[in-house]
Parts: structure tokens; sequence; C-alpha cells
């Protein structure tokens, strides 16, 4: 019995009624038997099959005997149930490889003539087939999408009541302020003092009359914070969320691109906007008192991560949020278990993934501590080992290359920690470059944020220019290779290491040309960004290669979850295996194209650092 072709899959959805109806008025119902060929090497491809069922495996001309085929060891690419190929013979007039069934397979056949008619009449349809994985992905989600993603990914900062905020004059008394807050019910206003606009809470003027003992007769304006957090109206709302979960504020104040107030965003509206807990878990993390009431506030960040990736929030919202909320956990607990009078004198790093800003599971531990040169504190490794065991009960894994600040190696002098990023700067050892990489990526969470920058900057005044350690660096990008082929194959034994196969290229990479031009962001979002602006990156390539990440992270998160054990004591062993079988045809097909990407970038990186691969 014949099947009727899905038009309502991607990317045969995005057509218009009128051109559905044209494709399935002409779409080929065909069946093949095992060896036979679809499409032959040499020859102009009919059209684009759609497997119905089956599978093809596609191989170069005369590589494969028929056992070999059937036995599945000579196809570099199979394609299965809901996928399409054929495209590229079209676009190129004949085909370069074989298509052959590895079994009994159904296909519906879109003709030559009519996919070319389709793709002339309907530029999305066009895109989805000869432009970039951006485009791609791009056309997913907006075909793919519920109201909740909509919801999440598309509200901005001036889609929400906008508050307008009081404003007093410079002159404007403690008593006199008090007063129209309490007249015009609100917890905030704002001070003007000349061009400027500081923030007044009710909290400040309460301090200020009874912790600083001022007279009510005080100017307003000179108990106010004129260091003010921003944000543009057009700006994502979600990104308010995460500039007050980063800063630890309930407002921001909205100013346009010529600088002129607008007016202020509360907590309270952003919220209202969202059904998200994570305030509720950072207001959680603030007010532990305790270590268990941090590890059971700790303990919620997975409930909210299945939360947002449910109602479709974007990977990299995710990883923003989860960063800032993971900082503020990693900050809580260090107040808890470090003496008070040592804060000034050290710094608590986090590095890799977590110092990136790109970690949302919680996956193994990358820290260490800088501390003052000639700091005498003698329980400092005691200190150290406790806070490693307390994070573990957190259900922060152990780092399998014990790169924590239980480990004195990274307990380290601002001095120590300059020389030995050097150190490893000019060794080709490849410990030695992976040492560098990771710390690299560190950032400052807790402590005196100045030890770190300090131990940085000597860092990167030593490695100004130095193109053989660059081109050392940089290479490590090519370490794993990119596995298309075990991909293609898609066996039911075979596992992809998605990190080795594509975020550590892409991630390393870029970390490679940021440090090179002294971006001291570490985020690799936020780095292709900053090489594009200083036109080091094409923006095509850091679009796609910003795509390529996120689609991998996702990937990678979907079956964490699947796999995640509340008990903090179970870690997932294999945090960044891929089952292939798992995914839909339509992610095997992103993911292929990632993958892709990733492949052009290494030749990139060869190109650019003059490589030997």
């Amino acid at each position: 019995m014949r099947v009727s072709f899905n038009v309502d899959q991607i990317p045969f959805s995005v057509l218009t009624e009128a051109e559905k109806t044209l494709l399935l008025s002409r779409v080929q119902y065909k069946e093949f038997q095992p060896l036979q060929a679809l499409i032959t090497a040499g020859k102009p491809s009919e059209g684009v099959f759609v497997i119905h069922q089956g599978r093809v495996a596609e191989s170069e001309s005369g590589s494969h005997t028929d056992e070999q085929l059937m036995q599945q060891q000579s196809a570099f690419m199979h394609y299965q149930t809901g996928e399409y190929f054929g495209s590229w013979s079209v676009f190129n007039g004949e085909a370069i490889h074989n298509f052959i069934a590895v079994e009994t397979t159904i296909c519906h056949l879109i003709p030559t003539e009519t996919l070319l008619e389709l793709i002339d009449s309907n530029s999305l349809f066009a895109d989805y087939f000869q432009r970039s994985l951006t485009a791609k992905r791009e056309i997913i989600a907006q075909h793919t999408s519920n109201s909740d993603m909509a919801d999440f990914m598309l509200a901005r900062v001036v889609d929400i009541s906008i508050r307008e905020p009081l404003i007093v004059e410079e002159g404007t008394s403690i008593e006199q302020a008090t007063g129209l807050m309490r007249e015009h019910k609100a917890d905030c206003l704002l001070a003007k003092k000349g061009n400027r606009y500081g923030m007044v809470t009710g909290t400040d003027l309460l301090d200020a009359a009874i912790i600083q003992h001022l007279p009510f007769t005080t100017d307003v304006s000179q108990v106010a914070s004129y260091r003010l957090i921003s944000i543009h109206p057009d700006d994502y709302l979600f990104n308010a969320l995460i500039i007050m979960t980063q800063q630890r504020i309930e407002r921001v104040v909205v100013m346009d691109a010529k600088r002129t107030l607008v007016g202020v965003v509360e907590l309270t509206d952003v919220l209202s906007h969202f059904s998200s807990n994570s305030h509720v878990i950072g207001l959680r993390v603030e007010r532990a008192q305790t270590v268990a009431e941090l590890r059971e506030a700790s303990l919620g960040l997975a409930d909210l991560i299945k939360g947002l990736i449910s109602t479709g929030v974007k990977t990299r919202f995710v990883m923003e949020l989860l960063s800032a909320l993971n900082s503020r956990i990693l900050s809580k607990l260090f107040d808890l278990i470090v003496p008070r009078e040592v804060h000034p004198h050290v710094c608590f790093i986090v590095m890799g993934s977590e110092g990136r800003g790109e970690q949302i599971m919680k996956t193994d531990q990358d820290n260490g501590l800088i501390y003052r040169d000639g700091l005498d504190w003698p329980q400092m490794q005691e200190v150290m080992n406790k806070f490693t065991e307390t994070l573990i009960s957190f259900g922060f894994p152990p780092c399998p290359g014990n790169i924590m600040v239980s480990n004195p190696e990274w307990v380290n002098s601002t001095k120590q920690w300059a020389e030995k990023l050097t150190r490893w700067s000019q060794s080709f050892d490849g410990e030695a470059t992976m040492n560098l990489a990771i710390a690299s990526d560190s950032k400052p969470v807790a402590g005196n944020a100045a030890l770190f920058k300090v131990a940085r900057n000597s860092f990167f005044r030593r490695v100004q220019d130095n193109e053989i350690f660059f081109a050392h660096f940089a290479k490590a990008s090519l370490r794993f290779d990119t596995p298309l082929t075990f991909f293609g194959r898609l066996k039911d034994s075979v596992g992809l290491d998605i990190k080795k196969a594509g975020v550590f290229p892409i991630v390393h990479g870029v970390r490679s040309i940021a440090l090179e031009n002294k971006v001291s962001d570490t985020n690799t979002f936020k780095r292709l960004e900053v090489l594009v602006e200083r036109g080091v990156l094409q923006k095509e390539l850091a679009d796609n290669l910003a795509e390529a990440l996120s689609y991998f992270v996702q990937v990678r998160l979907q079956q964490q979850m699947e796999r995640y054990n509340p008990d903090p004591a179970e870690f997932d062993e294999t945090p960044n295996e891929i089952n292939i079988k798992q995914l839909t045809a339509l992610e095997r097909q992103l993911l292929r194209d990632a993958l892709s990407v990733v492949k052009d970038f290494k030749k990139y990186l060869i190109q650019r650092y003059h490589l030997v691969y």
C-alpha cells in the first residue's frame, strides 16, 4: 500500500498551501530492493529522495563490494527514515557518489524540476537547502516553536510595562524623598545630580538615617548610587533576568541608544512574564545561612534546567542564567567556608566550561585559588580540601584531571600563577597545552578579583606576538577527528563523544584566536562577537560556529537530562556521550551540518596558523 508524503515536516512545512498542493501532485512513490541504486555517480540525479522506510548508503564509486555494503563497512554516510538526500547532486548537475539501498527501502522522489521550481518561488525553502547552518536553525525555530518558546525568545524589555521612575532634583532632603516615596507608593527613586542619575532605595534611606545617623535634611543625592546597571529597550527580557541574577539586584534602568532615560524595570515585572523559578533559587542561595541550606538550594538547579528546556528557552540563554546562579552558589559557599578575614588576600577562580559560562549540567570541577604573595595562612590547604568535598556533596563531580583547589598544584600565589601560565605557554608538551587551555578560560567568582587580574595581565604581556606559541596552541584543535563517518553509519553500538567531535575544536580554536588578539572575554559566544567587531573573523563564519556550538550543547543537554540522577552522589560517567539512535532524523541532519562546520573551521585554522595536519 502506498504511503502519503508528509508535507508538515521540515523543510516542506515552510511551503505555502499552494506550493504544498503542487508538491503533492508531483511527488513520486518509489520502492528499492537491497543493492539497488537510487543515484549513480557520474549521472544526473532524478531529484531529491525522502526516505519513508529503510536505509540507504552513500559511498564513492567503485569503493565497495556488495558484501561490504550490506555489512556497512564501506559507506561513509547512511540515511534512514525521515532523512533526505540528493539535493547536492541536483545543484551540481550530476552525482559524485553512489546511493545504494542496503535494505528494502520506500522513498518519495521530488523531481528535479519541481524542487527547482519550489526553490525559485519560496525563499525560506531555498535558504534551507542552500544556506548556512545559522539560516537553517532559524527556519526550524520559526516553524517548530510553541507559544512558550516565543514568549521566552522574542519578548523584549519594551514589550512589558516599563515603570516611569520617581525623579527628584539635587537638593531634595532625605525627609522629603521619604515622603515622596510614601506618597507615590514607590520603593525607589532616581536622584538627579547634573546630567547623572543615582538610584536610592528605601533600604538606602533607612541605612542613612539609622546606621549612618545622617540628618534628615541631608541631600538625598549624597546617598544615591550612581553606578547604575542599564539595559536597552530592544534587548531581550530574558537578558534582564540574567543581569539581575548576576548583579544580585532587583531593578535595572532602561536607557535608549542616546543614553536617554526611558524608565525602570523591576524584577517583579520580569518574573510576572516568566514561569521560571530561577530567582526563587537565587533568593534561597542568598538567604542560606548554613552549608546544608545552600546545598538544598543548589540541588534545585536540575529542576530549573528541565523547566527552561521543556519550555523551549534557547540554549545560550540557559547557559548564561545557570552560569550566573552557579557563580552565586560558589561565592556563597566561599563565604561560608573561608574565614572572612582571609577574603581580601585570596581569589577563588573557576576554569574550563564553568569559566566560560558554558556549563549547564554539573559535569566536573575545574577550579583553583590565587593568593597574595607572602600570605601566611597555615590552614589554607585544609580549608580548600573541605571546599572540594563540599562541592562534591552539592553534585559537582570531582575533576578526573584533579584540577581542583584540593590539589596544591592549583593553589598558587599571584607570582606563581603568572609564572606557571608563562611556563605552560613555552612548553610544547601536550599536558602543558591543555592546562593552559583550561586556565586561559578562568574567571574570578569569590575573594579579591584584583589578584586574578594582575596575574592574567602579566601573562598577556609575556605571550604578546609569539607566533610559534599561537600556532602550537591552536594545533590542539585538530587533536580529535571530526567523526562524520561514525555519525553517518549510525551503528547501534556507536556512541559519539560530542565534546571531542564538536565542542572542543570550536571552543579551543576560538580560544586560540581570542588569546592571540588579547580578548579578555572567556565565553566562546562573546569571544566570537568581539572577533567579528574587530574584523578578525568573518560574520558568517562566526555565526555558523556559534550555531554549531549551541546545537552540540543542546543535544548533549537533552541526553544528560534523560540520564540525570537526582542523587548528588551519583554522577553521569559519560556526560559527553551521545546515543545517535535517540536522535530524530531532523536532529541527525542538523548534527551532520554542525559537524561540517567543525570540519571547515579546522581547515581555516590550518591555513591561519600554517599547521600540518
